[in-house]
């Protein structure tokens, strides 16, 4: 089959598989900053994830803000909801709030455009309704976003709320240190190990997604979601990797797998078995050359903040001997 025959046949899949996401309501929760970040590729990362979501046909769940990461991400949904087609509903935005934060968002254009807008009592239900979606997506942020994530881990691991993939949306290698920190906590054994699914840009996110609807279902417990996670984290080089390289869309690529199952053929589900592999492999040898780049940028600023230390206490000195 000729790469333009792929690519049209892949669009044909990905019409059902709108179509199905439409009727099905599916939602995407995403928890990000009011605050725009000192980079414009967060902003920029954070318009386009909105904007994938609606493309994929999911709706966007999120807590109400206008600005920042949170802003962006509402005004790249909403943008794309105007392009789209024979809507099935008015607005591809849900918002939970409380009433003291909804009070600061009067006259708002991002609000006027919301088909429905949840007042929660409490900060506590608020993140409740809020975790109701089907797939949730961390975006860069402050103290807010940390909060978000704790309290949904906590949450998930103690059985409190439904279980759900978690998704990381390290723009810039944003979230970096934390996923470091996390590692260090469940090495440590003071949790267990957070299937979270680590996505570096909106490209990574739209397979990521994709691979999500179509390939892996919702689990019952947190050993069948950590399960699929840790399968699909080791499956999703290989989808990108077709995408970027061939044009090949994720639903081909399933298809062409499926197919290769189904017919027992040993030569082909070994090669794709040896190209998964070999995607996984080059995928994680790029992240530990970026460890190490980040570890070498620490190790200098601790060593210039050290420096500046001596030399203050130096001097503290040398005052201390002239009185």
């Amino acid at each position: 089959m000729s790469e333009l025959e792929t690519k049209v046949d892949a669009e044909g899949v990905i019409d059902s598989f709108r179509e199905n996401n439409q009727k099905e309501g599916l939602r995407v929760f995403v928890a990000g900053g009011s605050r725009s970040g000192d980079d414009e590729e967060y902003v920029s990362e954070a318009y386009k994830l909105g904007r994938k979501i609606v493309k994929l046909g999911f709706r966007l769940d999120f807590g109400l803000s206008s600005l920042g990461i949170m802003g962006a991400t509402a005004k790249g949904a909403l943008d794309g909801w105007r392009s789209v087609k024979n809507k099935n509903y008015d607005s591809p935005i849900n918002g939970v709030t409380t009433q003291e934060y909804y009070d600061f968002y009067t006259n708002d254009s991002i609000l006027d455009q919301m088909e429905e807008i949840i007042i929660a009592k409490t900060l506590e239900e608020r993140k409740q309704k809020l975790l109701e979606a089907d797939v949730v997506v961390f975006a860069p942020g402050g103290v807010g976003t940390l909060d978000e994530l704790s309290y949904d881990c906590v949450a998930m691991q103690d059985g409190l709320l439904p279980v759900k993939p978690f998704i990381i949306y390290n723009v810039n290698g944003y979230f970096h240190h934390l996923l470091e920190f996390l590692k260090e906590i469940a090495a440590k054994k003071f949790a267990d190990p957070i299937p979270f699914i680590v996505v570096d840009d909106s490209h990574e996110l739209d397979v990521a997604l994709r691979l999500l609807k179509l390939k892996f279902e919702k689990a019952d417990t947190l050993k069948e979601v950590y399960s699929n996670a840790r399968q699909l984290i080791y499956e999703l080089p290989y989808f990108i990797k077709k995408k970027e390289d061939h044009g090949i869309f994720v639903e081909y690529v399933i298809e062409d797998m499926e197919n290769a199952l189904i017919t027992g053929n040993q030569e082909k589900n070994q090669d794709i078995a040896n190209e998964v592999e070999k995607a996984y492999l080059e995928k994680e040898i790029s992240k530990m050359y970026e460890r190490l780049v980040k570890v070498s940028k620490d190790t200098a600023t601790v060593s210039e903040k050290l420096t500046k230390l001596k030399k203050r206490k130096k001097a503290n000195q040398s005052e201390t001997l002239r009185e």
